[in-house]
């Protein structure tokens, strides 16, 4: 008589956490019978197969600044952990998120559930006193980032670097080009990316916008691509512009993968919001400038409060400035456009900016996460102990073909 199928619940709730735990539940569905993917979380998840229990990575909870927002991740935690009582689970996943999925973590681990996080919280960047936290609530720490297994290791986490599942996965330069030759000629041509959460898009669509404008003025056959990720945010996008988009300015909709990775191959250039967008730009070493709006008040507590001295992904990884980045940013849209403008046209700078992403990139290329988080999770599953040694073997060996009795 076969055993009973443990479950693995993962919990993402943002976009970004959706896209990184759908590559990981589809490696779990096609080799490990054993275990059974269940997931509060969004549409990449429930395609990769995961039984879906609740939609909740269709907008993000970064921040969570209003009251109103506090109490519905209330009720969804009391949700989750009310159906954990009567559906015990192996292993919770929670997928980035840490304001929002700590909390969940501390009502879920007295439940019986080990605790397998997917993406590190950037403790190392603004709140290093938290690993106490950490170290209480996570059995395992899954990093996307190279440096982050060593800073979490020597604070006592168990923890192990995995790989990122945008740069590591490959481009499908058929379907990419494709969709880039849809879009509209001109040059030069602009992607603005105004991120995937609804207030990114709000509080980000006006100065990007405006940032175009100033470049257009001085290109006057320039062209822009808006890549909204769904249908609310291209409307919210529209509503922050006036209510309709200016000239030279066309909206796209990102409803595959393959669309932004489109905009992306068709441009020159990218304005996109600080976020895991700008490593979709990295992947295919397009120039960029990062931002994101804030009020003044946000950027004095930013420049106090948080110690890493980037915040943009491809600086942060590379560990020095390779793209410009306002972020956060309280200030004008022509600061934006004269860089952009330096970017476009001088040659040189725009080359070393290339080689600069493409090296960024080539860090990636040694492993692949989705088998790596898949085989680490699935032992959480069965009860192994997972260290850092079990870690360190697992990413020797998780090329190795599995077999049934493995």
């Amino acid at each position: 008589m076969s055993s009973p199928r443990k479950t693995i619940l993962f919990t993402a709730l943002e976009p970004s956490g959706d896209a990184h735990a759908a590559s990981v539940i589809a490696h779990l569905v096609a080799n490990y019978p054993e275990v059974e993917a269940v997931a509060w979380g969004g549409p990449r998840m429930e395609a990769a197969g995961a039984r879906m229990l609740g939609r909740t990575a269709d907008d993000g909870v970064m921040g969570i600044v209003s009251m109103n927002k506090v109490l519905e991740v209330k009720a969804l935690h009391d949700t989750i952990v009310a159906w954990v009582r009567e559906h015990p689970v192996a292993v919770h996943m929670p997928v980035d998120s840490p304001s929002a999925n700590y909390p969940l973590c501390a009502r879920l681990k007295p439940l019986g559930a080990r605790v397998v996080n997917l993406v590190a919280p950037q403790l190392w960047a603004w709140a290093p006193w938290r690993i106490g936290k950490v170290r209480r609530l996570s059995d395992v720490l899954l990093c996307l980032l190279p440096f982050e297994e060593e800073w979490f290791r020597t604070r006592g986490v168990v923890a192990k670097y995995v790989g990122h599942p945008v740069l590591s996965k490959p481009l499908d330069d058929a379907v990419i080009d494709a969709q880039a030759a849809r879009l509209p000629a001109g040059a030069p041509r602009i992607v603005l990316l105004p991120g995937s959460r609804s207030s990114e898009v709000r509080a980000n669509s006006a100065l990007l916008v405006e940032s175009f404008a100033l470049i257009r003025a001085r290109h006057a056959n320039a062209q822009a691509v808006v890549v909204a990720s769904n249908a609310a945010n291209a409307a919210h996008f529209v509503q922050a512009v006036g209510g309709k988009l200016p000239a030279a300015v066309t909206m796209i909709t990102a409803s595959a993968e393959a669309t932004i990775e489109g905009a992306i191959r068709w441009s020159e250039l990218a304005l996109a919001v600080s976020g895991t967008v700008s490593l979709d730009c990295t992947r295919q070493a397009t120039p960029m400038i990062g931002v994101y709006r804030a009020n003044r008040l946000a950027v004095w507590t930013a420049k106090i409060v948080i110690r890493s001295p980037h915040l943009l992904l491809p600086n942060i990884i590379a560990g020095r400035t390779i793209v410009p980045e306002f972020v956060p940013y309280a200030g004008r849209a022509a600061t934006i456009a004269q860089h952009a403008l330096a970017i476009l046209d001088e040659p040189s700078r725009r080359g070393q900016m290339i080689a600069d992403l493409r090296a960024v990139a080539a860090i990636f290329t040694d492993r692949d996460p989705a088998p790596i988080c898949a085989e680490t999770v699935a032992r959480a599953a069965r009860g192994e102990m997972v260290t850092n040694d079990t870690l360190d073997e697992i990413v020797r060996n998780v090329s190795t073909p599995r077999t049934q009795n493995a």
